[in-house]
């Protein structure tokens, strides 16, 4: 007799997405795939708001200047943020950074609070927006949607499940708030600091949680010039549909129209760097390299495959500064 964990993992790796991107007129169907996209992650039912941006701090640093601010994404609801803009360097591209599940965004920073954040930014990469300042950028780092600042401080576990429970019987989903918030991101960007950075070269990257929210938003947001989701992109099959992973992931009803390959399709002609570890468990490499083909038959339909890299790092889950960094300056040409 089968468990019930074994069924449902049948029925799922059964199923064909409807709405697959299958070779034909890439901007007919990317039209449409979005306005389905968007209804899935619940972006209708956002919420606008002025954005109400409020500068705490700034601070010279060693390199750049450090901006702290809040800003409304939502009625009622702020997210903390920090601009670091690289000494001597006019208008930079600007690198918004994305952490997933970590103590917060201050690992971007480079920020060392407890033994296990050295671990993760040394053996991780995971200081984005550090990087991006040696690297020439400016970087915004922001507070994703149950993390950090942001999660519930009476619950040091699995702080997204309440909040991405609630948000679903309301029609909504973490992701898409997620989602949302960085189109906010940019709205404050071109609104605020488009005398500080290069509005129009706009890039967004993140690992794991944070790659999953750079890979959703690149495939709807189209002021995001390039896009480096890491440790993210994988079949559902593999992934999420395969074994444990935190309830932010999901989103209803999304694996009877699409798989993660078409949301690398929907970004075309975006320049998109995907990265992937060799060896990581959660996002196995197999179910990466079927969604990068996937989205390289796209953007090859357009005749811009060149703009599409499969970085690939020789260990697990996390990210490879190095060998991304690289693509990056290639693309634009830094």
């Amino acid at each position: 007799m089968k468990c019930t964990y074994d069924y449902e993992r049948e029925l799922f790796r059964a199923i064909k997405p409807s709405m697959s991107y299958d070779g034909g007129d890439l901007k007919s169907w990317q039209g449409a795939a979005r306005e389905k996209l968007r209804e899935l992650l619940g972006l209708d039912g956002m919420r606008p708001a002025a954005p109400d941006l409020l500068v705490e701090w700034e601070k010279e640093r060693d390199g750049y200047t450090e901006t702290r601010f809040t800003f409304q994404t939502e009625p009622g609801y702020r997210v903390p943020a920090h601009l670091l803009l690289p000494n001597g360097v006019k208008k930079p591209p600007l690198m918004i950074c994305l952490q997933g599940h970590s103590p917060g965004m201050y690992i971007s920073l480079g920020i060392v609070k407890q033994e296990k954040d050295e671990l993760s930014i040394k053996n991780g990469n995971r200081d984005f927006c550090i990087r991006a300042v040696k690297e020439g950028y400016a970087a915004i780092c922001l507070e994703q949607r149950s993390f950090g600042e942001l999660k519930n401080p009476n619950k040091e576990l699995d702080a997204c499940l309440e909040p991405a429970m609630t948000a679903l019987l309301m029609g909504r989903t973490t992701l898409g708030e997620r989602v949302w918030d960085v189109s906010r991101m940019i709205d404050v960007a071109e609104r605020y600091f488009a005398d500080k950075v290069d509005v129009n070269a706009i890039c967004l990257t993140g690992n794991s949680g944070g790659g999953t929210a750079t890979a959703y938003a690149a495939a709807l947001e189209d002021r995001i010039k390039l896009a480096m989701p890491s440790c993210a992109v994988c079949t559902f099959r593999d992934s999420i549909g395969a074994m444990h992973h935190c309830s932010c992931n999901y989103v209803p009803r999304i694996g009877l129209y699409f798989d993660m390959g078409d949301l690398v399709a929907m970004a075309c002609p975006k320049y998109y760097v995907q990265v992937n570890g060799a060896e990581d468990k959660i996002f196995p490499l197999a179910g990466a390299k079927e969604c990068f083909e996937a989205g390289k038959r796209a953007y090859e339909s357009l005749g811009c495959s060149d703009r599409l890299t499969h970085v690939i790092g020789e260990a697990g889950h996390r990210f490879y500064a190095d060998k991304a960094w690289r693509v990056v300056h290639e693309y634009l040409g830094r």
